[in-house]
């Protein structure tokens, strides 16, 4: 299957990440995202400890406890299919999508926990980019630790992170990503590789690196190896010259850098 050599515009669908140290801030940013999706016409869902003080406009309040078991480990395509099946629920009421604003700080207090949500970010990432189900997961940066926080929100794409490693549409890439990559992320994109585990259908790797600002050599060395750990040729499309520079002179085994238009 061929693919585009860029991303199209982007889907109406959003995956945001907010990671917070005053609550009043995951709040805000809540009720504006919720709004946007009351105004589309989309079923809102508001999930946190405590419910919203002061909106103009009252979303379905939901408990983390009736959508997630707080006390276990999440698993990744079961949490999917939750949220396919609820999204699909709005659809027959004649509703435009679903939008959640979630503040799921409470689901990845354990490393076990954090490990898992963490796939299951990227696995809902990936039902978003062809279903009309959007969301806003918050953290909080005081209960959880920067590190944890930056785990997850380097897997949505839209987020404060250094680099977001995202899902796109099958036919521009196997992957997306943007950012920038150097020496202070290469432990973290691959533990999100690691993560987000990208399957292409043959035997090469597309990355949508468009949205990549900057990209040093170790991460070019981290990426080919990477592919050549699976048997892979990661193909890196990218509008950075220097990166297609440096790969020439790396000569790396596994790993194209081609330039995107």
């Amino acid at each position: 299957m061929s693919r585009m050599t860029s991303a199209p515009a982007p889907a109406p669908w959003g995956h945001r990440c907010l990671s917070y140290d005053d609550p009043a801030a995951f709040e805000t940013a809540a009720h504006d995202f919720l709004a946007e999706g009351l105004a589309a016409g989309e079923r809102v869902w508001y999930i946190a400890a405590t419910p919203p003080s002061g909106w103009e406009f009252q979303p379905e309040l939901i408990t983390l406890g009736d959508h997630y078991r707080l006390d276990g480990v999440v698993d990744p395509d079961e949490g999917v299919a939750a949220y396919a099946a609820v999204t699909e629920r709005a659809l027959a009421e004649g509703r435009t999508g679903l939008r959640v604003a979630a503040d799921a700080t409470p689901l990845v207090r354990t490393a076990a926990q954090l490990d898992a949500f963490a796939r299951y970010e990227h696995r809902v990432d990936r039902y978003m980019r062809d279903h009309p189900f959007s969301a806003l997961c918050g953290y909080d940066r005081r209960a959880l630790g920067v590190a944890a926080c930056d785990e997850l929100a380097c897997l949505h794409p839209e987020s404060d992170a250094q680099f977001r490693l995202y899902a796109t549409p099958a036919e521009v890439a196997d992957a997306g990503l943007a950012g920038e990559l150097d020496d202070a992320s290469r432990s973290l994109l691959a533990l999100a590789l690691d993560r987000a585990e990208p399957s292409p259908a043959a035997g090469e790797l597309v990355i949508d690196a468009t949205g990549l600002t900057f990209i040093d050599h170790n991460s070019l060395l981290d990426l080919d190896a990477y592919a050549r750990r699976r048997g892979l040729t990661a193909v890196l499309r990218t509008r950075l010259f220097s990166a297609a520079h440096l790969a020439e002179l790396l000569d790396l085994p596994s790993l194209r850098v081609e330039r995107a238009g």
